[in-house]
């Protein structure tokens, strides 16, 4: 069994820290006496978590970032060195979100969910594994999802890239396999966050009437997946920080997350029919 990560003192770098899951952690963490990096790209949000976590007497210091930016991405770890000296937790949590069939999306606005939920999550990885690897015990926790484990339509994007970070961080958890160097990944099912207030739909077509068809329905598209987000991020926080402790290659958040783990495993090609019957046809 390995033994529990020691976070008092311990430095961590949270991406998307702002709001949701990743204020959450912020907080959680803090409350267990880590020293913080908090990044995001809105100022705004990223103040009001880290005067927050302040109050909690911990050392807090934050970036301004475009995770899109690779450049800014590869000199994180220098602003690391100059403000702490180390990095022992790095967070990848920030992420979005795109509606619409495959068929309507935009091949632009896959490219730009796929450079923040999947190429910045491997950006930061390898430009922190270094300082990561210096240390005695680290870990890294990247956040999937739920459409990590399954794939439902009208997700062609998300899923992919969260189906992405599952594999990307098991292959990572295998090679460091018996080195301090620990990886978790993380699925939360329906947590209450503005990640389908704030995704990006359907490009309006160029009639008039066909596009306020389109933005009704992605609407309703957004109301209904929206209902589906009920758990507190404080919740899903605690559920991970609790994972970093027991350096769980795994956490699932959420009975939804649990049991479509369970029903995917046992159907692999006709989970999603067995889930939309259980939905009573919901979904």
């Amino acid at each position: 069994m390995a033994q529990r990560f020691q976070l008092a003192g311990a430095v961590a770098l949270i991406t998307g820290a702002a709001s949701g899951i990743g204020a959450a952690l912020a907080d959680g963490l803090a409350a267990k006496g880590c020293r913080l990096l908090l990044v995001d790209r809105d100022a705004t949000g990223l103040e009001a978590t880290a005067r927050k976590v302040r109050a909690r007497g911990v050392a807090v210091e934050t970036r301004i970032l475009d995770l899109t930016d690779a450049e800014a991405i590869r000199a994180l770890p220098v602003w690391v060195q100059d403000r702490f000296g180390r990095l022992d937790i790095l967070i990848n949590n920030a992420g979005v979100a795109l509606g619409g069939r495959f068929d309507e999306t935009h091949l632009e606005d896959f490219a730009w969910l796929m450079d923040i939920n999947l190429r910045a999550v491997v950006r930061m990885c390898h430009a922190f594994l270094p300082m990561l690897r210096a240390r005695p015990a680290a870990q890294i926790v990247n956040l999937s999802s739920l459409f990590g484990l399954i794939a439902p339509p009208g997700q062609v994007a998300y899923s992919t890239s969260k189906f992405a970070v599952r594999g990307f961080s098991e292959a990572l958890r295998h090679e460091y396999a018996g080195t301090g160097l620990g990886v978790t990944v993380v699925h939360p099912g329906g947590v209450a966050t503005a990640i389908s207030r704030n995704a990006r739909g359907r490009r309006p077509p160029a009639d008039p009437e066909a596009a306020e068809r389109a933005r009704v329905e992605d609407e309703k598209a957004r109301e209904a997946f929206g209902r589906l987000l009920t758990l507190a991020p404080d919740e899903a926080a605690a559920a991970i920080v609790s994972g970093i402790e027991a350096r769980s290659p795994r956490i699932l958040i959420g009975k939804d997350a649990k049991s479509a783990a369970l029903i995917q495993r046992l159907m692999p090609t006709g989970y999603w029919k067995m889930i939309v019957r259980l939905s009573g046809g919901k979904l």
